[in-house]
């Protein structure tokens, strides 16, 4: 059989390429300065793609790679892959999450120092105009200050160790990490935004890009910041509202900022935070370090090639790790636990202790770790952005302090199979059940209640009192909003008690239908979930 065609688009490590090339199994071509149109016209001789950040594997590229099994990606970013392309085509794609941890974390670290010395600000001025003097450079210490970390994945624990030797006091907000683990890092866990941003000296900010985290530094917060705030971004654009950014650094309502990422990269030349004085920027260098490209180099190649190889898959963001036999049987299954992990993430409280998983029925006979995975994968999308998949999802968890259960029952319910979940936290517990009828997908209870709703599309949850007419009332608002209802589902305990009402929508209803909703005393709560 011919031997398998791997095709490196990108620079990555010589290491890299000798693990590719290991044994000559594969045929391994390096092609690093590779046009876009040369790219489309060879893709189709080739079984795998590495890239890095330069090569884009649109749809075009991915529809023209006839022959491709796997794209690699060096670096944890896979913004330049169109997944859902890829994932069509039955093309796996892996990324590289851990191998610049350290560099990105220690570079962060060095943009904060520079803040706090101005030291880029004066080795300009000794080196550009020849002047020696101290006094408009004057810093601060960052011994005894206050430093928040806006996200404490990997990289926002790894800062936290290194601002702890400093001697630091550490807040951290993050709103999926437990008590627990914030105990065990030695930081002070802060609930709101809102209210650790007033405290800090420092803020660094390590959170995913999502609807959730856009602009979370906004005007309003920057607003109640200190003056001597300084803030260090080598996370994502988009978390900061960089023109209010701007106007705080002007004015001097902030000290200043030190950005390796922006919401336009590179950013144009008349970007206007380049011209302030008391910021600090990088052209998002977080993982160029001899050591970060080394890892990922060899990290990406040991992928390929066992994916190639012997069909091992590690650290894939669109597939679990089961061969396709496996998957025929587990799909529905693996399908049903990630929105069941969705649906549950969006009822439970944010800063949940565990999670268990309980198994009944025929589920019991199969192998459910791939199911426990993807439940984990849709539970956490919220907390990790697209960073959390199948393959990372149980190390996500523990790194959060979410403790995972997973139990097992082969009778004692009235369904054959039951995917049972149970959240936990300060808040209380809150627990979503799923089977299937035939081939389709049902949840059939909510916190013990007996419903009936699909777990698609939008889904919209009341808790209300059990009257005459309330039935009436809820579909006469919705559709004074213009929303239509496919499907209702009615469950109480007792007559005239409280009763959960479970619909289906068309579309996701307005925050004016829910206010409106919820002026009504006999509707005592209400939750959208978007699935």
């Amino acid at each position: 059989m011919p031997k398998p065609k791997i095709l490196v688009a990108d620079p990555i490590s010589e290491r890299g390429i000798s693990e590719l090339q290991e044994g000559g199994l594969l045929d391994v071509t390096v092609q690093t300065d590779i046009k876009a149109d040369e790219l489309l016209a060879v893709i189709g001789e080739y079984d795998a793609l590495v890239v890095r950040s330069r090569t884009k594997a649109r749809a075009d590229l991915i529809a023209a790679g006839t022959k491709l099994r796997v794209i690699g990606r060096a670096g944890v970013g896979t913004d330049n892959v169109d997944i859902d392309a890829a994932t069509k085509r039955g093309i796996i794609v892996m990324n590289t999450p851990a191998g610049n941890t350290i560099s990105t974390a220690e570079h962060a670290f060095s943009l904060m120092m520079s803040l706090a010395r101005n030291i880029p600000q004066a080795d300009a001025c000794v080196k550009g105009g020849g002047k020696w003097e101290a006094k408009p450079f004057l810093g601060v210490e960052l011994c005894g200050k206050t430093l928040a970390i806006l996200g404490m994945g990997r990289i926002g624990t790894e800062f936290a160790r290194r601002a702890i030797a400093f001697g630091m006091r550490v807040l951290a907000y993050d709103p999926y990490l437990s008590a627990s683990r914030a105990r065990s890092l030695q930081v002070e866990l802060v609930e709101r935004l809102d209210e650790i941003i007033p405290q800090a000296d420092f803020l660094t900010l390590h959170m995913p890009a999502t609807a959730e985290t856009k602009h979370m530094i906004s005007r309003e917060r920057l607003a109640k910041a200190k003056k001597e705030l300084r803030i260090v971004n080598c996370a994502r654009g988009g978390l900061i509202d960089e023109e209010a950014l701007y106007d705080a650094l002007k004015t001097r309502r902030i000290a200043g900022a030190a950005f390796d990422v922006f919401e336009v990269e590179p950013p144009p030349a008349d970007y206007p935070m380049l011209a302030l004085p008391n910021v600090i920027c990088t052209p998002h260098l977080g993982a160029s370090t001899a050591e970060a490209q080394e890892n990922v180099g060899i990290e990406v190649a040991q992928q390929v090639r066992a994916a190639l190889l012997s069909g091992e898959i590690r650290n894939a963001v669109n597939m679990p790790n089961v061969d396709a036999k496996t998957m025929a049987i587990l799909g529905p299954h693996i399908r049903l636990g990630e929105k069941l992990g969705l649906f549950l993430s969006q009822m439970a409280a944010k800063r949940c202790d565990s999670l268990n998983i309980n198994y009944h029925g025929k589920t019991y006979e199969i192998d459910t770790t791939p199911i426990t995975r993807s439940i984990l994968a849709g539970f956490l999308r919220q907390a990790g952005g697209g960073e959390v998949n199948l393959v990372n999802a149980p190390a996500f968890a523990a790194n959060l302090g979410l403790k995972i259960t997973e139990s097992r029952e082969t009778n004692g319910t009235e369904f054959s199979e039951l995917i049972e979940l149970t959240a936990t936290g300060e808040g209380g517990w809150v627990s979503l059940a799923g089977t299937f009828f035939g081939s389709n997908a049902r949840v059939v209870k909510i916190n013990g209640r007996h419903v009936e709703a699909k777990p698609e599309g939008v889904v919209f949850i009341l808790e209300n009192h059990d009257r005459p007419g309330i039935v009436g009332h809820i579909g006469t608002l919705f559709g004074k909003h213009n929303v239509n209802i496919a499907s209702m589902s009615l469950s109480r305990t007792e007559e005239g008690g409280r009763a959960l009402t479970v619909l289906n929508l068309d579309s996701v209803p307005g925050e004016d239908l829910v206010r409106e909703l919820q002026t009504n005393p006999d509707i005592y709560s209400s939750q959208v979930v978007v699935l």
